[in-house]
């Protein structure tokens, strides 16, 4: 079980506090630092400075750490352009010496775009399927050749489709709890696909439509990387369990039957409900960025357990 660290800055967190954690995540030899990629904070945090830039952010992280990859859960397809998209992801991944990989979904929360001036389409599902033909279309032509596409939504014409990444394929990853477009979007494009904060048992039938449509794609479903999302809330006694329930506001109770809660032990065998479902990776939602020592807690004494 490879684990990695996903963060929500949206809801208050300075560039200098991420990368903080984004050191830490390495120096622990977390498999990756992902973030979100969002305008607006959510719920009763005030969000406080305000947001940061999802690709801009992970440009400096691609400078000043090592090892540890980097990507987004995901990038909002109705923040960018796919052609400009494909150029920043390249820029980032040479910036980062071949560690960047790109979630991209539809773009779902209204409010971040009317209060920025984002223009959000009805159809989103449409636009998700071309963005991510021209996204990997540009990447996969050969140095030299030119690509065109058109589409219902975006028109490509004799682009020099530069630059490239410094991966040959950068991952993509694909997500969501969507019945029948998302996994037939994942067969045919993704290298993971990510189900965040669901069930073991939603997560088991929505991994078996992935497959499914993988195999009908002309895939194995093995070519696939499977994964979750899930808040991450580990103590070593109850009274620490609860102050750091408390800190993000949330219920202990409902953490640990929705997310990843409770003693070292119990987020272990948790873990391993999602794994007999055929999860490889979990992504842990860390809320509370101040709190390190709480990473430090899941890389020494749950990442050890899970082999």
């Amino acid at each position: 079980m490879d684990l990695r660290v996903f963060t929500e800055p949206q809801q208050g967190a300075t560039y200098e506090t991420l990368l903080r954690v984004a050191k830490a995540a390495e120096d622990l030899e977390y498999g990756a630092f992902f973030r979100s990629d969002h305008y607006v904070h959510m719920g009763s945090v005030d969000g406080l400075p305000g947001p940061t830039d999802a690709w801009i952010t992970l440009a400096g992280l691609a400078r000043e750490t090592n090892r540890i990859r980097l990507g987004t859960l995901m990038t909002a397809g109705t923040f960018r352009l796919p052609g400009v998209l494909a150029i920043q992801v390249a820029q980032v991944d040479q910036m980062s010496g071949g560690r960047v990989e790109l979630g991209l979904g539809a773009g779902w929360y209204e409010i971040e775009h009317t209060a920025y001036g984002i223009p959000f389409p009805k159809e989103k599902i449409g636009r998700l399927e071309e963005q991510l033909a021209v996204v990997t279309g540009l990447w996969s032509t050969p140095i030299g050749e030119r690509f065109t596409f058109d589409g219902t939504y975006y028109r490509l014409k004799d682009s020099p489709a530069l630059p490239k990444p410094a991966q040959a394929k950068v991952p993509v990853l694909i997500g969501g709890h969507g019945a029948r477009r998302t996994p037939a979007l994942a067969a045919r494009y993704a290298d993971e696909f990510n189900i965040p904060f669901a069930s073991v048992e939603d997560t088991e039938r929505q991994f078996g439509r992935v497959r499914a449509a993988a195999r009908k794609a002309g895939r194995e479903p093995g070519e696939l990387v499977y994964s979750n999302a899930l808040v991450a809330c580990v103590g070593r006694t109850d009274s620490e369990v609860r102050r750091r329930a408390d800190a993000i506001g949330r219920d202990v109770d409902e953490l640990k039957a929705n997310g990843l809660a409770g003693s070292p032990a119990e987020v272990v065998e948790r873990i391993a409900r999602y794994a007999a479902v055929g999860s490889q990776r979990m992504y842990l939602q860390m809320l509370d960025l101040d709190d390190l020592d709480q990473l430090e807690l899941i890389a020494s004494e749950v990442a050890p357990q899970l082999g």
